[in-house]
């Protein structure tokens, strides 16, 4: 990964100081959330939260475009993958729905921050053009779609691989782990804005988790099993562009 330069730091480390600031000066106790589903302090908290994330994002697609011109196909694909999965949502009782997210490939090929990126622009189309989602709500669902579950993802794949697991069992762990943690972080903001009123947000958090489990738990499973696939394919027909974004030496 090429380093970053000095003005890349200075940008990155403002993000950060604006999202310290900004995020904890408010006080709230703060899968697509839609919207109006949250209060609005907790809307501006989350999306405060992401800024440095999508920031280093930014960064990182950048030094994409400029020195690996080749990944920019995968880069599309993984887009378009997660566009794809996570329009195919199933209804919830909670104002959210359940859906797979699609941003495990992302995730393993180029870092959870370019995921980032993509998430937010995914989530973008998806509330404006097939009311999934909202505007309003736009920073919560990135942060547990397109950062908290990726992010997990990308930990996930390097334990498996400095474990010398199986690399399709590291694959589909990833994945399948990460959309399922993303759903975590998504009870955990529901629960933050309507805790119980016995238990407060820890029992607030197990009812949500307890909706979503019926369909987010084989969902999962299946975006694991599908990450699987389709990286195989990749590794017969797309090695090059594999290579030049370090997947196949990162895998041997």
């Amino acid at each position: 990964m090429k380093k970053w330069t000095k003005a890349e730091k200075r940008i990155f480390g403002s993000s950060v100081l604006f999202a310290l600031i900004f995020a904890s000066s408010k006080k709230a106790f703060a899968m697509h959330i839609m919207e109006g589903y949250l209060p609005v302090l907790h809307c501006v908290a989350w999306g405060i939260i992401s800024i440095p994330f999508l920031t280093a994002g930014v960064i990182s697609i950048r030094h994409t475009v400029e020195k690996r011109r080749r990944a920019l196909i995968l880069l599309a694909m993984s887009g378009a993958y997660i566009f794809v999965l996570s329009s195919l949502k199933i209804p919830s009782v909670t104002g959210s729905c359940s859906h797979m997210t699609g941003t495990g490939l992302s995730a393993i090929l180029f870092g959870p921050f370019t995921t980032s990126v993509l998430g937010i622009i995914v989530l973008l189309f998806q509330a404006i053009l097939l009311a999934h989602g909202g505007l309003t709500t736009l920073g919560a669902n990135t942060f547990s779609m397109a950062i908290a579950g990726p992010i997990l993802s990308v930990l996930l794949y390097k334990l498996g691989n400095r474990l010398k697991l199986n690399k399709k069992a590291s694959i589909f762990f990833a994945a399948a782990l990460g959309d399922l943690f993303t759903y975590c972080v998504t009870s955990l903001q529901l629960a933050m804005a309507y805790p119980s009123t016995e238990g407060g947000v820890g029992a607030s958090v197990l009812k949500f988790l307890a909706v979503f489990a019926p369909t987010q738990l084989p969902l999962a499973i299946i975006e694991g099993i599908l990450t699987v696939i389709i990286i195989m394919g990749l590794e017969s027909f797309a090695a090059p562009e594999l290579n030049e974004v370090g997947f196949l030496k990162e895998a041997r």
